[in-house]
């Protein structure tokens, strides 16, 4: 008896996913009530696209937390909120499609666990280098010295 395979999307990276939505969410929570609505529904579609196995929840739901922490900066004058908020909805909406394509292509039963966690390693290393690399740019490029 051949038994179904689950492609259901993975359970690590759409932990990671749910968790960079959240964290994206929080910055903007920060910020003002307007940035918190755009986050607060990011983190819902997002949530439910890695638990329904949806690419267009995880795209809207990523530009929502986009959209939220964009606000939030432009309505706090603060990059330094505004940077880790839109670090973690790339993050958030790269985990998300990671486990979309790890659960269709090897199923969720099958030993991923270093394969997530090399790709978010890799993912959250190059958001953040380019983040420090654009604040920087902006540091020099207004004069600001931190």
């Amino acid at each position: 008896m051949t038994r179904e395979i689950d492609r259901s999307p993975a359970r690590l990276s759409s932990a990671l996913a749910v968790t960079a939505a959240a964290l994206s969410a929080g910055t903007s929570a920060l910020a003002s009530t307007l940035a918190l609505a755009g986050g607060a529904a990011g983190l819902l579609a997002v949530t439910l696209g890695v638990v329904r196995g949806s690419r267009r929840a995880v795209t809207l739901g990523a530009a929502a937390l986009l959209v939220g922490a964009l606000v939030g900066g432009l309505l706090s004058g603060a990059p330094l909120l505004l940077l880790p908020g839109v670090i973690a909805t790339v993050l958030a909406w790269d985990l998300g499609e990671q486990a979309i394509n790890v659960g269709e292509q090897l199923g969720r039963e099958a030993e991923t666990t270093q394969l997530e966690a090399t790709h978010a390693a890799g993912s959250t290393v190059v958001a953040v280098g380019a983040g420090g690399l654009g604040y920087g740019i902006f540091l020099v490029s207004s004069g600001v010295s931190q």
